[in-house]
């Protein structure tokens, strides 16, 4: 007696062997709590494009709204975005460069 494992997409279903197989990880999407990992087939996810340079936002009002944007209207909200944000406090309040050991 035999026992055969196989292994098949998490996406198709299609049988292939172990080493043929790619790891995809998705750590966000809607309705999702926390990451998961799919074994794929490379050829299943070619088609997958970047959407090339984004900025990731939180906005905060109470609630927390996550925004995924482009670089470029991301630096039209203001034209010296870049020393904006070289400028701007880090999320524990202190002023960049700043150092507690050098006071």
């Amino acid at each position: 007696m035999a026992i055969v494992t196989k292994m098949v997409s998490d996406l198709t279903g299609k049988e292939a062997d172990k080493d043929k197989f790619v790891e995809l990880v998705v750590r966000e999407a809607p309705g999702l709590e926390a990451p998961v990992r799919l074994d794929v087939l490379p050829d299943e996810i070619k088609n997958l494009k970047s959407g090339g340079e984004y900025v990731l936002l939180e906005v905060k009002n109470g609630d927390v709204q996550q925004l995924i944007v482009s670089v470029a209207d991301f630096k039209k909200l203001a034209p010296n975005m870049d020393e904006i944000l070289a400028n701007a406090p880090g999320l524990r309040g202190r002023k960049p460069g700043y150092s507690p050991n050098r006071g």
